[in-house]
């Protein structure tokens, strides 16, 4: 099995309000594009597509310093934004290779669903080899579908149930707009189908854009089959504004709580446990109320952290007790007691089983 991937991560983003590009919004320690790389962990891709486009210096940067090295990121810039499906047509131009007689597969997913699983991608991937489809869509059920493309299926009599096309809210029609099945914007396609059926695309349409969706309709169309992978919306809807964006760090700052419940931590209040999902913990640690571990924060087993306590990138060795302290780049040796209201600048460093006592302020080394 051969799989590439396209990430497209060239929008604006504007609903963010924000000088910072949407790709680069931070959920739970990581940038949301990054998320999503993670998320194609499980398919051993040969090459995953960074489609960039606004800030896209910016986004490419940060993507090369943190891109794990199996994930073989390339970048291709969209330098005219004119819609999903042009941002799609300019992904494939870097994945090596002619389009002609290879029966790959293209996954392709939007930078901007940070929740997303490997098990999920797995699953679509699975469906869409096992059925044979020349297109597999990633689909939801929602009882108010507005803002979603509607996924048209045909009636009884032309084959009942078969996927005809995708068609957008702003492009339906009544009866279109009461489909509640809808599109979720990832897919996996046969790479010698994708690239013919890019090159049908037109923009007539309400946005005057080529739509990826429009492709679906093409295959279809020319008599290819196309299928239906369904997901849960939860883990499957994209980030648009702040409050989404606060809703999926709560999500996902719980499933990474729960990891840690469920692998030897204790939490007496996980709601107020804050976890970058780059932190790594020992076992039988305990973690009390605002408590907030950043970056690449490591505690060894046995250490009681909080109450109110904030350490970045710092290193924590066993059985230390830490309260009310904040700490940044900082090192606490075994067996140490820190705080309570303890200062650890940049670079400072606490012996191994010393007591610091209250009001103290570590020095630099």
């Amino acid at each position: 099995m051969v799989v590439s991937a396209i990430v497209l991560a060239a929008g604006e983003g504007s609903r963010m309000r924000s000088s910072r590009p949407k790709p680069l919004h931070m959920i739970c320690g990581r940038a949301m594009v990054m998320h999503v790389i993670h998320a194609l962990e499980g398919l051993q891709v040969e090459r995953t597509v960074l489609v960039v486009g606004h800030g896209a210096e910016r986004v490419t940067k940060k993507v090369q310093e943190q891109a794990p090295d199996w994930a073989h990121v390339a970048f291709v810039e969209q330098t005219v934004q004119r819609g999903t499906g042009d941002a799609a047509a300019v992904g494939m131009t870097g994945i090596p290779g002619d389009d002609l007689d290879d029966d790959s597969t293209v996954v392709l997913l939007p930078g901007d669903t940070p929740l997303l699983r490997p098990e999920t991608l797995q699953q679509l991937v699975h469906t869409h080899l096992s059925s044979g489809n020349a297109a597999t869509v990633t689909s939801s059920v929602f009882d108010d579908p507005t803002g979603y493309g509607r996924i048209v299926r045909a009636t009884a009599k032309d084959g009942a149930g078969r996927v005809l096309r995708i068609v957008e809210e702003r492009d339906a029609s009544a009866d279109e707009r009461a489909i509640r099945e809808v599109n979720m914007g990832m897919y996996a396609f046969r790479r010698e189908l994708l690239g013919p059926a890019l090159r049908h695309l037109s923009p007539d349409n309400a946005q005057g854009e080529y739509y990826l969706t429009d492709v679906i309709g093409v295959l279809a169309g020319m008599g290819h089959r196309v299928g239906c992978f369904e997901a849960d919306p939860a883990e499957t809807q994209g980030v648009n504004d702040r409050w989404q964006l606060a809703l999926a760090e709560r999500e996902l700052r719980a499933r990474t709580n729960r990891h840690w419940l469920l692998n030897g931590v204790t939490m007496l209040d996980p709601r107020q446990t804050f976890l970058d999902v780059t932190v790594r913990l020992g076992r039988d640690v305990t973690l009390y109320p605002g408590t907030i571990l950043q970056g690449d924060t490591v505690i060894g087993a046995g250490c009681e952290i909080g109450p109110d306590v904030r350490l970045i990138d710092c290193r924590v060795a066993p059985d230390c007790l830490v309260q009310n302290t904040v700490g940044t780049d900082s090192e606490i040796g075994a067996g140490a007691i820190v705080g309570p209201f303890a200062h650890l600048p940049a670079g400072s460093a606490v012996a191994a089983g010393a007591t610091t006592g209250a009001f103290y302020t570590a020095p630099v080394a």
